[in-house]
């Protein structure tokens, strides 16, 4: 036994000397708002305090802490706090709430812990002080700026608070299509018709506590706060008296409209899809309650109005709450049909376009927010898996008695692609994982796998003029006009493969029933539909004896979209096996080299100017596998040959160009593929807007003047670039000294559009490219929660900045070459420059801001970079290497 003091408690643990402490911590203490996301000292969301000082808990041995003081973020100040679990309260995890710091939040509580013991130490730090010493703790969600906010503010507001309330029983249930709401009953009736209850969006309580149901899961974007919020603002509920339910089942009821009804998070369509149903739901909600109150009181339904959670008589002073209607015995109206003209107009909004904060920032602020990866249930096994390290192959001989001899393994399981360590703690599965003895079957296709060979392939794909594409996007005629042009310029593009890279790796639990036929399941995903799927299919049986329970995630950012998700897989499988409760965890290096990445793609783009410099005909062809027939074969089948995940942001669709031609050369896979944030518009758009300024150059044009002229139809377009010009300096170069230099771009994603400048700085001995300054301007429609938006744009645009300048995946001879953050490597707080954004916003809908943030930014770069050295980048990432070789 090994006496440790944790959180000022004296405590025994039961465990080698050389166990990490962060297994201590996690598995036996309980306290898991200490993070696991690289186990080598990497990413610093293990971060605690040993004795007052930053510790990274995966690299400490836990009897090299016995005697010392060890604090975690549970522990962190003065306690027992408010919260639920008596977490202690510091000034700190209020600040990190003041601010609306964390997106998925995962990494917070180390982050949190980092700038406690700065702050102990230097209380008045400068910027470049904090970024510099938060500089070993990644957020992979671009939070950086908001924690320098945090931690110079040091809040002195309230102490936190979950602003939450305990439901009462419902006393009206009503059930939203996806025309809106279809029917009400009381909660009675409900009971005993078990077709409306769990089926049911909304529910009113007789003490007045509105549930929402949340159809969508969160991963940081905060749609989970958005979505409830359009239906109260119609509904003109008291948002203080509303609870959010996240839906943990496959019922297409509440199937995202974009997605033909399937449950799936993904491409900035929360909002966007969800946005009219919705509103029209909480109408339709407002006028039934308002049609009680009004039969109640025998007055016309056109003499009551609501306010904030009540329907109110103003003739006669009368006032019932939504609560103490739905407690009425009376009979129920049928639910009427609205229109546009009964939903509110914008100038009634109260919810809408207020900064309210976010529901989930208060317990990924001070480590009460649960993840898969968190979840504990009583019999719980651990599992870990060696995986073939490559693809489609298989174990032909195991030797696992070295790992049947680590003291709590208790078997190993094959899989279809590894084998599993069983074990009573996570440590032991991981210490057998590495005694395992596993002869593969080495027969595989992709074995021949190189990202080398492939993108040289794509490049003469691209480049191969008898090649026919797919058409992607078309008007005019693109071919005729580039003939018929007075001079044509053409330039190629290339992008490596990319890792997603997010903070929590993957992690499911599962309890398969004694009879292999049922399970209870505890996973995060972007889909309940296809994580439905992958259990039924894995365990032959059928969604009704699945006890589903959809978690936070650590980020994604497409990662956990797939049709069948491996993880969840092993931890059925091995369940199954052992009969009990097992949670199955990837190490870093797992996801790394079993990750599914964004393709590596070679881009050809041709283009006709006239004589007086105007375009004459454009030319996109994007060489590149099809990702959607590889993560998902079901939707394939209903959408090929086109595929968005591939092309999307090659349309061009914000410039008015007479003639266009994108189409996409379908290239052989040579990896394991998946959505990645801003998925095709990511490298087509860097294509598209580097392409654009090396036509104004040839066009002897100004690249801002040059873009105006493509924007004549297109006024939001054309203010968004002036607002974002005039922001930055733009045209003032002496304001620069030489020393740095500004590079534009406009993309979008979707119907949001983005303008964006970047500021660059280059050390010209080591290549290495520094962006100073970022500025842009957003207009994506409606924006429901402003600052929210503000957040996730900034972290777009910080995604873009680490793929544009490091990011980059290696195969060769089938295997991943990268394994961890040591040598994937993304952007880090002192890399981050200081962000500018503009929100535009304009009469149409909410168009989606999760993604927008991404598509502008390498190609700014690589602009700013042509700006101040004559050069052009044109293979991202812009390494120091590559960077070297553009100046030779």
């Amino acid at each position: 036994m090994i006496d440790l003091t944790v959180n000022a408690r004296a405590v025994q643990v039961d465990a080698p000397e050389d166990t990490a402490l962060l297994w201590v911590l996690r598995e036996h203490l309980g306290l898991t708002g200490t993070k696991f996301g690289c186990g080598a000292g990497m990413c610093g969301a293990c971060t605690v305090h040993v004795d007052g000082v930053p510790t990274f808990a995966c690299l400490t041995a836990v009897g090299d802490v016995a005697g010392a003081a060890v604090t975690t973020i549970e522990g962190l100040g003065e306690g027992p706090g408010e919260g639920p679990e008596g977490e202690a309260d510091h000034p700190l995890k209020r600040a990190w709430v003041a601010e609306q710091v964390p997106q998925c939040g995962y990494c917070q509580s180390g982050q949190i812990m980092r700038a406690a013991a700065l702050l102990e130490e230097n209380p008045d730090p400068s910027r470049q002080e904090i970024l510099q010493s938060m500089s070993s703790n990644l957020c992979r969600c671009g939070t950086y700026n908001r924690i320098v906010k945090a931690a110079t503010a040091q809040s002195d507001t309230p102490s936190l608070s979950r602003r939450g309330f305990l439901a009462g029983t419902a006393a009206l249930t009503f059930m939203i299509g996806s025309g809106g709401l279809v029917s009400v009953a009381r909660a009675d009736a409900a009971a005993a018709d078990k077709t409306l209850k769990p089926s049911a969006w909304l529910s009113i309580a007789g003490d007045g506590t509105i549930t929402i149901v949340f159809p969508s899961t969160e991963m940081g974007q905060g749609s989970s706060t958005a979505l409830p919020l359009i239906l109260a603002e119609e509904l003109d509920a008291d948002w203080d008296r509303v609870v959010i339910e996240q839906l943990s089942r496959d019922d297409r009821n509440f199937g995202n409209p974009i997605f033909g009804g399937v449950l799936y998070t993904a491409g900035s369509t929360g909002v966007y899809g969800y946005f009219d149903t919705l509103r029209k739901a909480g109408a339709q909600a407002r006028r039934l309650l308002m049609q009680i109150a009004a039969d109640s009181w025998s007055v016309p339904l056109d003499s009551v109005a609501t306010e904030p959670g009540a329907v109110v008589h103003s003739a006669s002073g009368r006032r019932l709450s939504y609560g103490e209607i739905a407690a009425l015995d009376a009979p129920l109206p049928a639910v009427t049909e609205v229109g546009e003209d009964d939903l509110k107009p914008r100038s009634a909004y109260r919810l809408i376009g207020q900064n309210l904060p976010r529901r989930d920032v208060p317990a990924k602020s001070d480590g009460t927010e649960r993840y898969a990866i968190d979840v504990r249930v009583p019999g719980m096994a651990y599992a870990t898996v060696l995986r073939s390290p490559v693809e489609g192959e298989s174990p032909v001989r195991i030797d696992d008695a070295a790992t049947l001899g680590v003291p709590g393994v208790l078997q190993t399981v094959e899989l279809p692609d590894g084998v599993a360590v069983v074990a009573e703690r996570l440590e032991a599965a991981l210490a057998g994982k590495d005694l395992l003895d596993v002869t593969w079957s080495e027969t595989a296709p992709a074995r021949s796998y190189d990202s080398a060979t492939d993108l040289a392939g794509y490049a003469a794909a691209a480049g191969d003029s008898a090649r026919e594409g797919v058409t992607w996007a078309a008007q005019g005629d693109a071919a005729a006009a580039i003939a018929g042009a007075a001079r044509v310029v053409e330039a190629n593009y290339l992008s490596d493969y990319a890792y997603h890279a997010q903070m929590e790796p993957m992690a499911a639990v599962a309890a398969v029933d004694a009879d292999g036929k049922g399970a209870e399941v505890w996973a995060g995903t972007q889909t309940q539909s296809w994580t439905m799927r992958t259990i039924t299919e894995i365990l032959d049986t059928t969604a009704d004896r699945i006890r589903l329970h959809m978690m936070t995630m650590g980020g994604s950012f497409g990662r956990r979209t797939a049709l069948t998700q491996e993880y969840l897989r092993d931890a059925l499988l091995t369940s199954k096996a052992t009969g009990r409760p097992v949670k199955v965890v990837w190490s870093r290096e797992d996801d790394v080299k079993f990750g599914w990445f964004r393709p590596a793609a070679a881009q050809r783009l041709r283009a006709g100017l006239t004589a007086d410099g105007s375009l004459s005909g454009w030319h996109h062809r994007v060489a590149t596998p099809s990702v959607i027939a590889y993560f998902n074969p079901l939707r394939w089948d209903q959408v090929e040959p086109k595929d968005i995940i591939s092309m999307r942001g090659s349309e061009n669709k914000f410039y008015s160009i007479a003639d266009l031609h994108a189409e996409h050369v379908v290239t052989e896979r040579g990896a394991r593929l998946a959505p990645w944030r801003a998925i095709g518009a990511s490298y087509t758009s860097f294509a598209a807007e580097a392409f654009m300024d090396e036509l104004a150059a040839a066009a002897g044009s100004d690249p801002l003047d040059f873009r105006l002229g493509l924007l004549q139809d297109n006024p939001r377009g054309r203010e968004l670039l002036q607002r974002v010009a005039g922001k930055a300096g733009w045209g003032a170069p002496e304001t620069r000294g030489g020393e740095t230099a500004l590079g534009l771009a406009f993309a979008g994603y979707g119907d949001s559009m983005a303008a964006g400048i970047a500021e660059v700085a280059l050390d010209r001995n080591s290549g290495r490219l520094a962006v100073t300054r970022f500025w842009a301007a957003v207009d994506a429609g409606l924006i429901v929660a402003p600052d929210n938006a503000l957040a996730q744009i900034e972290g777009g645009i910080i995604f873009g900045l680490s793929s544009a300048l490091k990011e980059s995946i290696t195969i060769a001879g089938g295997e991943v070459v990268q394994s961890n953050y040591y040598d994937y490597e993304i952007l880090r707080a002192d890399e981050v420059p200081e962000i500018d954004i503009q929100l535009q916003v304009s009469d149409g809908p909410p168009t989606g801001i999760g993604e927008v943030g991404t598509p502008m930014v390498a190609a700014a770069v690589a602009n700013a970079f042509h700006g101040l050295t004559g050069r052009r980048l044109r293979h991202l990432p812009f390494t120091p290497e590559r960077v070297l070789e553009a100046l030779a």
